[in-house]
């Protein structure tokens, strides 16, 4: 897919493409104006960067990040949102619409592609809080409580008091089940 974004936007005079990995990105000083980021929300690693985002950043500071995002998934828009991204394209639609969304959001505008506005509408519906989310975010890439407790500050108690709520927010059977379902629908 890289690649293919790299031709894409390469044969465009008014757009420079640089590759920087997620570390690289949250680490990296705050770019200049016009600069835009583009990511994929099923990538992974992108929660993370989301996350870092957010810390990094004042709660209303909003930078050029333009993200492609599947339709009918509204949870990734929502982590998107949470990250202060101000474009957002369908990966089905076609390469103009991309174009277009990164020379809104590089003139300090935002885009969002119709075929995503009512997964927007949908995704308010999601019951998690976004701590909660985190905590299974973290659970579904593997992560046992203790290193969920370590890496959010958290007692283990608490980790598992997190989870459970999960679970009956879901209508989970289980772990496993709480994390199936966030996945189908797009909320990790």
């Amino acid at each position: 897919m890289r690649c293919g974004l790299t031709s894409l936007l390469g044969a465009e005079v008014d757009i420079e493409i640089s590759s920087l990995s997620w570390e690289a990105l949250t680490r990296a000083e705050p770019p200049p104006p016009g600069t835009v980021r583009l990511a994929d929300v099923t990538c992974p690693g992108f929660a993370r960067y989301a996350d870092e985002t957010v810390r990094q950043t004042g709660a209303e500071d909003e930078h050029g990040l333009v993200v492609l995002a599947p339709a009918g998934r509204p949870g990734l828009l929502t982590r998107a949102f949470e990250a202060r991204a101000l474009g957002y394209v369908s990966k089905e639609a076609p390469p103009e619409r991309l174009l277009d969304a990164i020379r809104a959001v590089a003139k300090g505008g935002r885009y969002v592609d119709d075929a995503l506005a009512y997964d927007f509408l949908s995704a308010s519906r999601m019951p998690l809080t976004p701590r909660e989310l985190r905590v299974l975010a973290l659970a579904a890439d593997g992560a046992p409580v203790p290193e969920i407790a370590g890496e959010l500050w958290l007692a283990e108690g608490t980790v598992r008091n997190y989870l459970a709520a999960v679970i009956r927010k879901t209508g989970a059977r289980n772990r496993v089940d709480a994390i199936r379902i966030a996945r189908s629908a797009g909320w990790v």
